[in-house]
């Protein structure tokens, strides 16, 4: 008689092994854009990554307390920035290669700031009961 094999805790190993990479790409990328003295990236927030399997290239999305109209700027500053962040990243992070970074603003977050914004707006009637 065989005894039933016991599930062993995974840890961190449930997760696939690229959403951990995005999110130690997104850390090491946000902590580099904080250390550096550039005044267009002061309200500029990392709010995910997303690095290809092969860990050629990853995207990070961003988002400016701004707004929208700060995005070229933004974008510009990140661009200039690249090298250096893409160096904290094959300095900190233990990976086969250091993937290329593309900038592009994170438009979802905005989305959602609109939604509530006219939730709040127009907020839905309230239902009586006629108990």
């Amino acid at each position: 008689m065989t005894k039933p094999k016991r599930a062993r805790s995974q840890g961190t190993r449930q997760y696939p092994r690229t959403l951990r990479v995005n999110e130690l790409v997104r850390e090491i990328a946000a902590d580099e854009i904080e250390r550096l003295d550039d005044e267009r990236l002061e309200l500029l927030a990392i709010t995910s990554v997303e690095v290809d399997p092969d860990l050629r290239h990853a995207v990070v999305w961003f988002d400016t307390l701004m707004g929208e109209a700060n995005d070229d700027e933004a974008l510009e500053a990140l661009n200039d920035a690249r090298v250096a962040i893409q160096a904290a990243i094959g300095r900190q992070a233990r990976m086969k290669r250091t993937p290329t970074l593309t900038f592009r603003p994170d438009t979802g977050i905005r989305a959602g700031e609109r939604v509530d914004e006219i939730l709040r707006e127009h907020p839905a009637p309230v239902e009586q009961d006629d108990a």
